[in-house]
């Protein structure tokens, strides 16, 4: 499992778009500082890119998909997806954990997951879009070029 950046060095995030392609088997999801001017894509699956889109445009499908299964489960054990934090990049592959609380808000643990993946969840949850600054640096000086 990846490890964490320290908080201190966790910059919050946002997502900027999602630009999904009809017929591409990648899609494009885009997070920018939500107090500065960096940002930078991750390349993401069809799924994933369907459930981030489901999400920003509040579409429920009729039977819960893998990302509302997950979410259910989290919530039906009394957790809450506190952050996600993108802590990591390795040749060119992002790393990400979400940190799950309890209903009083302390955090019980964390989970390795991709982060097309956490981000879906965060988003779903309403919760909070960390990127490690290393992360956010290199990343976006990738993208500028």
């Amino acid at each position: 499992m990846a490890e964490s950046a320290p908080q201190s060095e966790l910059v919050e995030c946002v997502l900027g778009r999602i630009v999904i392609r009809d017929g591409a088997d990648r899609q494009y999801i885009y997070l920018t500082e939500t107090d500065g001017e960096r940002g930078f894509p991750i390349v993401i699956g069809n799924n994933e890119a369907g459930e981030i889109h489901r999400v920003v445009h509040s579409i429920e499908p009729d039977r819960p998909l893998t990302h509302q299964l997950i979410f259910a489960a989290i919530e039906v054990l009394g957790a809450s997806i506190r952050t996600v934090d993108i802590v990591d990049l390795r040749q060119n592959t992002f790393y990400a954990k979400i940190v799950l609380a309890d209903g009083t808000g302390a955090i019980v643990g964390s989970l390795d997951a991709r982060p097309s993946d956490a981000i879906a969840l965060a988003l779903r949850a309403g919760s909070r879009i960390r990127v490690a600054e290393t992360v956010l640096d290199e990343a976006s000086r990738s993208e500028s070029g």
